[in-house]
């Protein structure tokens, strides 16, 4: 992700790994809509688009007065609000561009704008770099890490969770291999993991999502790490379905299962994972393959992009202020990063 002074630059993710698309987006209504479409996706890259798309908003605004100004931002912020309802890090970064926009004249916030959304931008990679470092003291030599759906650098706009957690390991000279659940529907861990892995040159295999148990049993999984789109204050986590079948696979089989996030991530104001809405995505990505229709025509089809995972399964939460492996350290982990 790169911004271009009056554009936003973005891999198209949706396009991976077949074709490598940038897109030049000039309008914040297109940064909405690749948001919506998983041309950019991953909770913190969905944030850092945010910011950018917001500031790329505020360029277009003709506004005489603050106040003026500010009521015509006001439905550039509610758009991006809009566009996905789970991931924490774009609320998190909604609010940190309303605050960036509160003093001024017109051409200052402008300014502040684009300041801040560098500032987030800057903010997610140092995190996500930093908690990745510290998560690398948990990948014993020699292991095999499970990981689900994508969470390296194109789901972070830096340096990844789960994936940055292995990436630091490698680094360290630990031998490190991976297993890759393919994540259904829209197989982000088939497209976009083994795509990452093999660019980094990290061996991986790709399984099914159902074939996690099996490997789990047979011994062939030494740890799980997994991201997270929003973790509630006693430590549940949100993330993509499917992560909670994984986690009590890997509570049944003895193995340690680690969430890697940055703190932008975690949501204080809500108490459990009970609270955190989760998004509903149209019944076609389940029914269809890449377009192609596999299931009977007219067959009902549900499509949660998320389910929560309790803290109770959770071994430990890697973040980059310090390994949590008990819900009541959240609160002093989580920054004030938030304007005044």
């Amino acid at each position: 992700m790169e911004w271009l002074g009056d554009k936003l630059r973005i891999l198209d993710q949706s396009q991976l790994p077949h074709k490598k698309v940038f897109l030049d987006l000039g309008d914040y209504r297109e940064v909405v809509s690749a948001i919506k479409a998983l041309q950019v996706r991953g909770a913190p890259a969905i944030g850092v688009a945010a910011a950018y798309g917001i500031a790329l908003g505020a360029q277009q605004i003709t506004a005489k007065s603050q106040r003026q100004f500010l009521r015509r931002l006001a439905p550039i912020l509610e758009a991006f609000a809009a566009s996905r309802p789970t991931a924490v890090n774009l609320f998190w970064a909604i609010e940190r561009m309303r605050g960036a926009a509160r003093s001024g004249d017109v051409a200052e916030i402008k300014k502040a704008l684009v300041d801040e959304a560098r500032r987030i931008h800057d903010e997610e990679i140092e995190a996500t770099t930093r908690l990745s470092r510290r998560g690398a003291g948990l990948v014993p030599d020699g292991s095999t890490v499970l990981t689900h759906c994508n969470t390296g650098s194109l789901a972070t706009a830096g340096y990844g969770t789960a994936l940055g957690v292995v990436k630091a390991a490698r680094e360290e000279g630990k031998r490190v291999e991976v297993i890759a659940t393919e994540t259904r529907p829209l197989l982000q861990g088939a497209r976009l993991t083994a795509w990452e892995l093999k660019q980094a040159g990290i061996p991986v295999t790709l399984i099914t999502d159902s074939m996690a148990g099996y490997f789990m049993n047979q011994g062939k999984v030494d740890l799980v790490i997994v991201g997270a789109d929003r973790i509630a204050a006693n430590g549940d986590v949100a993330n993509k379905i499917g992560t909670y079948t994984l986690a009590v696979l890997a509570r049944e089989n003895g193995i340690p299962f680690y969430v890697a996030a940055p703190s932008s991530s975690i949501d204080l104001s809500l108490s459990s994972g009970k609270e955190i809405p989760l998004e509903q995505r149209d019944p076609r990505e389940v029914t269809h393959v890449l377009g192609t229709l596999l299931a009977p025509q007219g067959v009902t089809a549900a499509n949660p992009a998320f389910d929560i995972t309790s803290h109770r399964y959770i071994t430990a939460v890697i973040t980059e202020g310090g390994i949590i492996r008990e819900p009541d350290d959240l609160a002093h982990l989580v920054p004030s990063r938030l304007p005044p």
